[in-house]
């Protein structure tokens, strides 16, 4: 199975701290972001990462040679970082998606479990990994689930109609319908402008996409400093 890592945009919203490096190299309590997220693939099975690099690429490169890899990492440049929403960086790895992935956001740190769970039973075509929703938190990408099957995903979900939320961990088996679904949304109009959810959404609309539910809690989303500092405490470092 080939991993895919965006992290090809600056992080604007953790400023300061990537005023001056990408978002997945800023230092954390146990290494940084990228470095935790190739532990955890090593430690699922997984043996290839792809990482989408945008933003100072240079740094991230000469952060990953200066460390013993636990997994084989390819840099795979997205030359619209700074144009484009997060489909840019999924069109920018196109042509490794036709065969199994694991494709996630590169602002997010989580237990190897997570990863071994979600790629432990092959999904159908597609599967989302989704936590029930509880109480909506600022910046959630919000799902709609519905008898095991992922119906919408958008930020925009009223929380009265959202289930779950979104790790930002998508698995796909072999020619799944998720390359195509990719290329009609990219392909509408502004469509560099949509995430990358909004192609599990639009594929959910043609093909069954398969809402693999985690309740472990052990992940987070680093999108402020505070997020830092609390998955520091979390994690007893």
């Amino acid at each position: 199975m080939q991993a895919v890592i965006l992290s090809a945009g600056r992080g604007s919203r953790l400023l300061p701290l990537t005023q001056d490096m990408p978002k997945s190299i800023v230092p954390m309590a146990n290494g940084t972001i990228l470095d935790q997220q190739l532990a955890a693939l090593a430690q699922a099975g997984i043996a290839r990462a792809m990482v989408v690099v945008g933003y100072r690429a240079d740094q991230i490169k000469r952060h990953l040679a200066a460390r013993h890899l636990p997994i084989e990492v390819e840099l795979r440049f997205n030359p619209f970082w700074a144009v484009a929403s997060s489909i840019g960086s999924v069109w920018a790895a196109r042509d490794v998606l036709h065969n199994p992935f694991c494709l996630m956001n590169g602002d997010s740190s989580f237990a190897s479990a997570i990863i071994e769970r979600a790629i432990a039973v092959p999904p159908r075509s597609v599967g989302l990994v989704v936590e029930p929703l509880g109480v909506p938190e600022e910046d959630d990408m919000l799902v709609r689930v519905d008898e095991g099957a992922v119906i919408r995903v958008s930020k925009s979900l009223a929380t009265s109609y959202a289930t779950h939320r979104s790790l930002g961990i998508i698995v796909g088996a072999r020619d799944s319908g998720y390359g195509d679904a990719l290329a009609r949304v990219i392909g509408e109009a502004d469509g560099y402008a949509a995430y990358h959810h909004d192609v599990i959404s639009a594929l959910a609309q043609t093909e069954p996409v398969e809402a693999l539910v985690e309740t472990s809690g052990d992940w987070i989303e680093i999108d402020r400093p505070d997020d830092i500092l609390r998955w520091t405490a979390r994690r007893g470092q």
